[in-house]
């Protein structure tokens, strides 16, 4: 198809045009061949507008092996970056001493050391805390490789499985528990693959008898 410009159409417009029919033309092609599927993209743009590993940790509470970082700003000296929550539940700040973090946020932390430092230290604090690294999830049972493995966002019990190098042969793959962990309680459930899984938490995979 040859398009012939009218005088009073600049090049730039006409190099448009030619474009925008070159795109219908080439789009009508694949819509022909079914090559364009709607609802798969659709699919496909699902998870940039929504998140569900963030919400997931949202009102996440510290725990012991975590790893966090404090900045106090302006206030090089007393900022502490990468460092591991102790078994106890406590980070030791300068200044101020240990303090206990575990089953608090991060903005819960950064309240409570405001205030701290506050207390004869420092006139108006500006902190922020922030997770460096989460703290194990576990996986044992009827897995080639169980044990302890690094936390990262967005892991479901089927990718937790996959890093533990997949299934055993008597892995009874309908049979999966999930144990959450807090600061007043465990909580055990039955899980599926698709199950979204936190730091701390511990997979069992039962065997399978037949």
């Amino acid at each position: 198809m040859k398009l012939i410009a009218p005088r009073t159409w600049s090049v730039s417009t006409t190099k448009k045009l030619v474009g925008l029919i070159g795109l219908a033309h080439y789009a009508a092609k694949l819509q022909a061949k079914r090559a364009i599927h709607w609802p798969a993209l659709l699919t496909l743009s699902t998870p940039f507008l929504s998140q569900p590993s963030t919400a997931l940790l949202e009102n996440y509470q510290l725990a012991a092996d975590d790893k966090i970082s404090i900045i106090v700003y302006d206030e090089p000296d007393l900022s502490l970056k990468n460092v591991r929550v102790s078994t106890n539940g406590t980070v030791s700040v300068p200044l101020i001493g240990q303090v206990k973090v575990s089953g608090l946020t991060v903005q819960q932390v950064e309240q409570k050391l405001s205030s701290l430092f506050q207390q004869g230290y420092l006139k108006k604090p500006a902190i922020t805390v922030s997770v460096d690294e989460y703290r194990y999830f576990y996986i044992n049972g009827e897995v080639n490789n169980p044990g302890g493995y690094s936390y990262r966002e967005g892991l479901t019990v089927h990718k937790a499985v996959t890093l533990a190098g997949g299934f055993s042969k008597r892995a009874a793959k309908d049979s999966i528990t999930l144990q959450h962990e807090d600061a007043k309680r465990k909580k055990v459930k039955n899980a599926t693959l698709s199950d979204p899984i936190r730091p701390g938490d511990i997979i069992t995979i039962k065997q399978s008898f037949f």
